[in-house]
């Protein structure tokens, strides 16, 4: 299939995933890297703490709170460079 056609059927909406290879799909920039972290006890409790009383992980919760702080700083970046 052409990608022209690809394109317009998917403008469509219609379903294109039989045209899709899902086994191999993925999300560039998404991959996952792992880095290593050592934390205090006490903030290791802390985050466990705030974790459960939100019903996510340890893991989920310190990635919401780096990228969101990361958000942050690349806006307020983007302000200053104006």
């Amino acid at each position: 299939m052409k990608a022209s056609d690809f394109d317009r059927k998917f403008n469509e909406g219609k379903d294109v995933t039989e045209f899709l290879d899902l086994e191999k799909a993925c999300r560039p920039g998404l991959e996952a890297r792992r880095a290593n972290v050592d934390f205090p006890a006490w903030m290791v409790q802390l985050l466990d703490r705030e974790a459960r009383r939100l019903g996510v992980t340890r893991q989920a919760l310190i990635k919401l709170w780096l990228a969101d702080k990361l958000d942050q700083s690349s806006r307020r970046d983007a302000l200053t460079q104006r």
